[in-house]
């Protein structure tokens, strides 16, 4: 079988060198969707409601002046961080730009309670690494050291590792109508948010304004 060489003039070589240069270019900016977020591309946002409230009925609200700390599930206090400044005034500023009314008179009730809440979870696991040659045998002559039939025992290794999660939980709460049947206060509003960077205080208004502009609906 007679076999064809194919020549390449030069101006053909220039352009094939410059499309894999090109090529080549396009794979290394190409962003792993992974490995390449950002923090703020990290953060999610998560907001639901009560399907039955009408936001336009409430129009004034007060907000808790600390943030409530829950760890691993329990309550552990209130605290007022500089963060959590951040995090109420932005809410603040928010809400009265939606056009609530701040009510600051302590004799008055509001329509609506504002509560934030930082959220963090902590577990920690052990992991046994084990007979990193238990897989492999008596890979060594059995003998070796004059003992014959004996195997070699290598030592293990035991790691522990922990996972600390964190979010950040804005709730509304329903005081112009409490259930006065079971005796509560209902929730008509929740934002969540996690990722990195939600506990720094320069993403505060991001993070207030990527929830409520989730929330085309809470306006009086």
């Amino acid at each position: 079988m007679k076999i064809s060489k194919i020549k390449i003039r030069p101006t053909q070589q220039t352009l094939l060198a410059g499309l894999g240069a090109l090529i080549l270019l396009v794979s290394s900016c190409k962003k792993d969707p992974l490995k390449d977020l950002t923090a703020e591309e990290s953060r999610v946002y998560i907001t639901r409601y009560d399907s039955t409230a009408n936001f336009s009925n409430y129009q004034t609200f007060r907000i808790a002046d600390s943030v409530t700390v829950i760890s691993n599930g329990r309550f552990a206090g209130q605290a007022s961080t500089f963060f959590d400044k951040s995090i109420i005034t932005a809410i603040t500023q928010a809400m009265v730009q939606r056009g609530y009314q701040l009510q600051t008179d302590a004799s008055k009730r509001p329509d609506v309670g504002i509560n934030i809440s930082r959220i963090t979870s902590e577990s920690t696991g052990v992991v046994s690494y084990g007979n990193y040659w238990g897989g492999y045998g008596n890979y060594w002559d059995p003998f070796y050291w004059g003992y014959g039939g004996y195997g070699y025992n290598f030592p293990y290794a035991i790691g522990t590792y922990t996972i600390r999660e964190g979010a950040l939980s804005v709730d509304m709460i329903d005081l112009k109508n409490p259930n006065t049947v079971r005796n509560q206060l209902n929730t008509i509003w929740t934002g969540l948010a996690r990722g990195a960077g939600i506990f720094n205080s320069n993403n505060a208004v991001s993070i207030t304004e990527a929830l409520l502009s989730q929330s085309p609906y809470l306006k009086p």
